[in-house]
Formats: C-alpha cells, sequence, structure tokens
C-alpha cells in the first residue's frame, strides 16, 4: 500500500497508519510542523488536497468543507484545522460510507474546541508523530529492540556504541527531516530559525491572539534550562530571564502546546509493597531536544564544556524522545518514577496490557552503576504482579556496548535501540 518515493527515508508511524487505515474511516497525523506527516500520507493517499498550499481549495473548503472531501480514498487533506469545520465533514462522511481507509487528515496545531465537542471515535484514529528518531536517522542500529524486550526477550551483545561527542552533536542537530543533508553549524542556524518562525508567526497563527515574542523566547529557554526535570510551573515562570506572571505563562503555554512543541513526561503509578508518596509534576521536554538547544543558543562545544550538566539532561530528552517512538508500535508510553525516599527512575515504558520496562539513562558509561543501583531499588520496591510483568531493567548511555551485567540489568547504547 505504501508507494515509497526515491530517496524515502522509512518512518516507524508508518505501519501504525497502515494498521489504521484497515481499522478506522480515517487518520489524523498531528505533530510540529516539519517533522514529516506530510510525506508520511502522501505514502497512502491516493488523492490530495493540499489546504496550506492551495488558495482556492481553502477558500471553497472555508465556504462549505465538504466541497473539498471527493477523491480516490485515502484522500489526504492536508493541515485541515485550517479549514474550521472539515473534521466534522470528514466524521459525516465516513458515517455515510461506512468505509475503512477513507481519509488521512494532518494537523501541525490542535483546532479551537470543535473536536472537543464532536468525536471522532471509532471513525478517526489520532497518531502523534514525532521528530526523527537515531534509528530513523540511520545513527542506531535497533538491534536491541523496545518490542523484544517488552517481551522479556534477551539481547544479544553488541559493539555498537557512540562517543558522547557525537551524541552531543546528533542531538542539537536534531531529528527534522530537512536538517539530514545539513552541517552542524547550518543546521543549528535551521533550528533557531524555526524557532524564530514559531514566536514571531505561528503562535499568533493557532489563534489569532498576539502574543509578546520575547516573552515567549524567555519561557522557551526557561523550559530547555529544565529539560528532564520535574520543574513546577511556578519554578520555569521564576527562572526566565524576567519572570513570567501566572496569567501569562499558561497562556503561553497552551498556544506551544497546541502547536505540539511541549510533550511532558507522566509519572509511573505502579503496585508498591509499601505506601511511599510518587511524583506527580511530569518532567519538562520539549519536542526535540535541538530546539532547547536552539532556544538557550548553544553549541555542542558549550555543551561538551561548560555546560556539560545541561548536556546529560538533554541527552535524557533525547532518549526519552526515541523511547516514544519505539514503544508506539506496541501502544507503549514512556513515563518516569520518583518517590519521597529519593529513588528515581528516568523511563518506564508500558504498554496497555501492563508489560513494561525501566531504564535509567547516563551519558556516559561512567554512570552505569549507578543507574543499576537505581533500577535494582525500584525492582525491591514492587509488589510481586508488578515485578512479574518486567520485561527489562536497562541502562541506556552513549558510549557502551550492548551487555549483561551479573545482576542481571542491560547496558546498552542510545544506537543500538529501536522499535
Amino acid at each position: 500500500m505504501i508507494e515509497k518515493t526515491s530517496g524515502h527515508r522509512e518512518r516507524i508511524v508508518e505501519k501504525l497508519v497502515e494498521a489504521r487505515l484497515r481499522t478506522h474511516g480515517g487518520v489524523l497525523l498531528t505533530g510540529p510542523k516539519a517533522v514529516g506527516k506530510t510525506t508520511t500520507a502522501r505514502c497512502f493517499a491516493a488523492s490530495e488536497v493540499r489546504l496550506d498550499q492551495d488558495t482556492a481549495a481553502l477558500t471553497a473548503a472555508q465556504t462549505d468543507p465538504r466541497l473539498v472531501l471527493d477523491g480516490e480514498p485515502p484522500r489526504l487533506i492536508d493541515e485541515y484545522q485550517l479549514a474550521p469545520g472539515i473534521w466534522n465533514a470528514v466524521r459525516g462522511r465516513i458515517d455515510d460510507h461506512g468505509g475503512k481507509g477513507l481519509f488521512l487528515l494532518t494537523g501541525s496545531s490542535t483546532p479551537e474546541s470543535e473536536e472537543r465537542s464532536h468525536t471522532g471515535a471509532r471513525r478517526i484514529a489520532a497518531i502523534r508523530m514525532r521528530t526523527l528518531t537515531l534509528f530513523e536517522r540511520g545513527l542506531s542500529s535497533g538491534a536491541v529492540s523496545v518490542g523484544a524486550l517488552l517481551d522479556g526477550s534477551p539481547a544479544e551483545p553488541e559493539p555498537h556504541r557512540l562517543s558522547v561527542t557525537e551524541a552531543i552533536e546528533a542531538l542539537s542537530i536534531g531529528g527534522w527531516p530537512d536538517n539530514l543533508t545539513l552541517t552542524p553549524a547550518d543546521a543549528l542556524d535551521a533550528n533557531a530559525d524555526y524557532l524564530d518562525t514559531i514566536v514571531h508567526t505561528d503562535v499568533h497563527r493557532v489563534d489569532g491572539v498576539r502574543r509578546d515574542p520575547d516573552g515567549l523566547r524567555r519561557l522557551l529557554a526557561s523550559y530547555a534550562r529544565n529539560t528532564a526535570t520535574d520543574a513546577s510551573l511556578r519554578t520555569i515562570a521564576r527562572t526566565a530571564e524576567r519572570p513570567l506572571g501566572e496569567t501569562t505563562l499558561h497562556d503561553y503555554l497552551r498556544a506551544l502546546g497546541r502547536l505540539f512543541l511541549i510533550e511532558d513526561q507522566a509519572s509511573w503509578k505502579p503496585q508498591l509493597r509499601s505506601r511511599v508518596r510518587l511524583a506527580a509534576t511530569p518532567k519538562r521536554h520539549l519536542a526535540d531536544p535541538s530546539l532547547a538547544v536552539a532556544a538557550l543558543g548553544a553549541t555542542p562545544e558549550r555543551l561538551l564544556g561548560p555546560e556539560i550538566e545541561l548536556a546529560g539532561f538533554l541527552f535524557e530528552s533525547q532518549a526519552i524522545h526515541d523511547l516514544r517512538v519505539y514503544a508506539q508500535p506496541h501502544r507503549g508510553e514512556v513515563r518516569f518514577y520518583r518517590d519521597n525516599k529519593g529513588l528515581e527512575i528516568d523511563a518506564i515504558v508500558e504498554t496497555a496490557d501492563g508489560r513494561w520496562l525501566a531504564a535509567e539513562i547516563k551519558l556516559g558509561h561512567h554512570r552505569v552503576d549507578e543507574g543499576a543501583r537505581n533500577l535494582l531499588a525500584l525492582r525491591a520496591k514492587l509488589s510481586p504482579a508488578a515485578n512479574a510483568a518486567c520485561g527489562a531493567l536497562l541502562v541506556v548511555v552513549a558510549d557502551s556496548p550492548t551487555y549483561m551485567r551479573p545482576d542481571g540489568v542491560l547496558v546498552t547504547s542510545i544506537v543500538s535501540l529501536g522499535p
């Protein structure tokens, strides 16, 4: 069904799209601008209308959304949110025809309240699309499969590894498809330009409200400084270059959230042997670690020097990003664990049927022992039922081959992970 063009780079999400087209009348691909939603959707579409490029089609859709629905299925309606009423029109057409795989929608922002009041449940399957993982960029072997680990299958030893320098350069470039052919310096410039467009144009377009670009920059920089931490929103507002008021902070966050630029990480609530208080505040992440680098005006050289502590948090954010994509085909979510006794686990990948794995993420191999101790301490706190559902405990680093420790903790490189 997938018709690939020359130079097509396969995305993990493609299998999800193909599957949902078999089970639903439509598929909605959401995600930040420039992650490849249109390119991916066009692999499946038999006809298309691109509302962000075809002015006449957009005018017609704004007049009567049904005017752009006709075409061979699956019909792609690109940037559907630009024409209010498209969602309901597509939903109605699916109800009328009762078929599967009729429509593909893409959206780079969440529309106003229309979708919340008129559900697409059982009709339109929503799929979150993210930037390229290291596996999709050709940097990871994928030999250590998240799916296999969730099933309890052992990983084979592998020499594949990444230097710390290479890891920081890779996350600074980011997973934007357009960056793949750029030099590192040009990629950093492209990411800075992307942020310029967000604060000057996209945030206004999302709802027509004018916001202060400088205030948005300060918020993004504060978010970046707090990447992979569970900093409170009050802390983020206070640590901005100039503090942001609470009303302004929440308004800016809503706008950035609607553009899919913020993707926080919720905490895990397992069955424990004893009662402890668990963290409730989510960990903070931008859609791609390269956005954090750009928001701070950082470079790989700075991150490997005076900002090495920040580099560790950005590396963690890269690993969380990649694990989220690798978990998608298995209906998995990526959470974290922290309790009031001081134990923290960076990533818990849990599927809908309760299988899970735990990962500690450390930039350098010298912190493997620390990560392993934390993972074993977690297992000691869990109920027998929770432990029985655990597929693997692993420490993810940059500069290590893949091997199993005597204590049963798997050590692997971020460039060995895959779906």
